[in-house]
C-alpha cells in the first residue's frame, strides 16, 4: 500500500489533494488493522469464542487493546494527560493495565486478562498470547528501555513475570508462575522460579494452547537424583554382600 502511495505522489497528473485524501485513508488503515487482527485472533485462540458479538462485548482483552491502540496513537503524538486517562479508564473497566507508551503488535489475544500489567517501554510481538495475572515489568528506577521485548508467537502462562529490559526470542513458551530475568532465545521453553530455559526442536509444532506438555524441570532433577540414589543403594549392597563372603571364608 505504502509502494502504491509513493508511486501515485510521483506522479505529475496527481493533484495534491489526492495524495492527501491517500494518506489519510492509509493512516486510518494502520490504525484499525491490529484491532481487526486482535478481534479476528481471538476465534483461532479461544475455544469459547462462539459468535463475534460475544467476542464484541465479552473480551475485555479485547477492549483493553482496543483502548490501548487509541491511548499509544495519541501518545506517540505527544498528547500528556488523555493517554494515562484512557489506560486508566481501560484498567478500571477490565483489571488489565497497559501503560500508553507500551507497542503492542497485531493479532495479540490477551485472553481473560485480570491483573496484566504491561510497562512503559514493554513491546509485545505480533500474535502473542498473554494469559490472566502476567507481569511485563521493570526491576528498578532506571530511565529508558526498562521493560522486556517479547518476540512473535510468544506464548505467556498465567501469573508468569517478565521483568527488566531483556529479549524474549520469537516462539518463546512461558510456563505458568514462572519468573524470568534473563534472555531467552527463540524456540525455548522457560519454566521455575527463577526461569529455566530449555531448548526444544523447532520441528517440534505445538499449539498455542498445549500447555500440558510443558517440561517440569524440578520433577525431572528428582528423578534423576531418585535414580541415582537407587543405583548407589544397589552397589552398596553389592559391597556388603561381598565383605560378607570374605569375612565367611576367612573363618
Amino acid at each position: 500500500m505504502q509502494e502504491s502511495l509513493d508511486r501515485i505522489r510521483n506522479s505529475r497528473k496527481t493533484p495534491d489533494f489526492a495524495d492527501i485524501f491517500l494518506r489519510k485513508n492509509l493512516q486510518i488503515a494502520d490504525f484499525f488493522e491490529p484491532i481487526l487482527s486482535d478481534f479476528r485472533i481471538i476465534f483461532e485462540r479461544d475455544p469459547a469464542a462462539r459468535n463475534w458479538l460475544e467476542v464484541l462485548f465479552c473480551y475485555p482483552g479485547l477492549h483493553a487493546l482496543c483502548l490501548h491502540r487509541l491511548a499509544h496513537w495519541l501518545h506517540c503524538r505527544g498528547v500528556s494527560f488523555i493517554p494515562r486517562l484512557i489506560s486508566h479508564f481501560g484498567r478500571f473497566f477490565t483489571g488489565i493495565e497497559i501503560h500508553p507508551g507500551a507497542k503492542i503488535g497485531k493479532g495479540v489475544f490477551i485472553d481473560h486478562g485480570m491483573g496484566v500489567v504491561i510497562g512503559e517501554t514493554a513491546i509485545v510481538g505480533d500474535y502473542t498470547l498473554i494469559y490472566q495475572d502476567v507481569t511485563l515489568g521493570g526491576t528498578g528506577k532506571e530511565e529508558g528501555k526498562r521493560h522486556p521485548t517479547l518476540g512473535k508467537n510468544v506464548v505467556v502462562g498465567a501469573g508468569a513475570k517478565i521483568l527488566g529490559n531483556i529479549q524474549i526470542g520469537d516462539r518463546v513458551r512461558v510456563g505458568a508462575g514462572s519468573v524470568v530475568l534473563r534472555d531467552v532465545s527463540s524456540d525455548c521453553t522457560v519454566v521455575g522460579i527463577p526461569g529455566r530455559t530449555i531448548c526444544r526442536k523447532k520441528e517440534e509444532s505445538l499449539s498455542p494452547l498445549e500447555h500440558g506438555k510443558l517440561p517440569d524441570v524440578e520433577a525431572s532433577v528428582m528423578h534423576t537424583l531418585l535414580s541415582r540414589i537407587e543405583q548407589l543403594e544397589k552397589e552398596l549392597q553389592i559391597l556388603k554382600n561381598h565383605h560378607h563372603s570374605q569375612s565367611t571364608v576367612k573363618s
